[in-house]
């Protein structure tokens, strides 16, 4: 069973809470990306990050200097986001942290696919972002099918922690059969399904976790998720999506 998440726009470097595993499957192809990213003029590059210039700036100036070498990050880290603060992984117990390396795997649309423990920079780059790179319009179409290739070689379960915006890496590409759950989390507002972006955010760094403490090997485990926030709703729930409900 495998894992996918987004990452996060925040980051941050840390080098000294745990060591890095390896370095990123698709570093060459990440530095394809990065030579593209530095040919644009700021103006180009604001437009393409949908940013402020108090955000752009400091962006623009990494970008000029960053190095995919030195001052590594192992990714579960460098992401800081909310879903990565409820997640808490410097709290991970080592077992947890087992389960994560094998389990586990971060969309990106700078490194394409990340393991919790390969070695990182922080960078600005959302996967949808019109990027031309190599001859293609956008990043979709230049990783094609290498995240898939390298989320799992074989048709096992899937369960989509990930916004639509990075599953749409992954979809395209899969097996005949193969199981592709999407975990739902939602409040019931006037009858029907609605998700707010923050409160998913929290709960999707929490269900790691749980699957994570809970050593979790099936897609059933998922439905024992026991946040008092939260409860699983089987009449919202099909085959595809796992439903869970906001309490408050």
């Amino acid at each position: 069973m495998k894992i996918i998440i987004a990452p996060a726009k925040k980051m941050i470097v840390d080098t000294d809470t745990f060591g890095c595993d390896d370095i990123p499957q698709y570093l060459a192809q990440t530095q394809q990306i990065l030579t593209e990213l530095r040919q644009l003029t700021y103006a180009q590059a604001k437009t393409l990050w949908h940013c402020s210039d108090k955000l752009a700036q400091p962006n623009y100036d990494w970008l000029q200097k960053l190095d995919l070498t030195r001052q590594l990050t192992p990714a579960l880290l460098a992401f800081s986001g909310i879903q990565y603060q409820y997640m808490a992984p410097d709290l991970f117990t080592a077992p947890a942290l087992d389960y994560v390396r094998a389990n586990l795997r971060i969309l990106s649309g700078f490194y394409g696919i990340l393991r919790p423990f390969d070695s990182v920079v922080p960078y600005r780059l959302e996967m949808q972002s019109k990027l031309q790179v190599a001859g293609t319009p956008n990043l979709y179409a230049f990783w094609q099918d290498r995240l898939y290739q390298a989320l799992t070689p074989t048709s096992e379960p899937i369960v989509n922690l990930a916004s639509q915006e990075y599953a749409k890496t992954i979809t395209p590409y899969l097996q005949p059969q193969q199981p592709f759950v999407t975990v739902v989390f939602a409040s019931l507002v006037a009858g029907k399904l609605k998700t707010k972006a923050t409160l998913a955010k929290m709960a999707r760094g929490e269900m790691v976790r749980f699957l994570a403490e809970h050593q979790a090997a099936t897609l059933a485990a998922i439905k024992g998720f026991d946040h008092p926030d939260w409860a699983f709703s089987p009449e919202h729930s099909t085959a595809s999506d796992l439903v869970f409900i906001y309490q408050k």
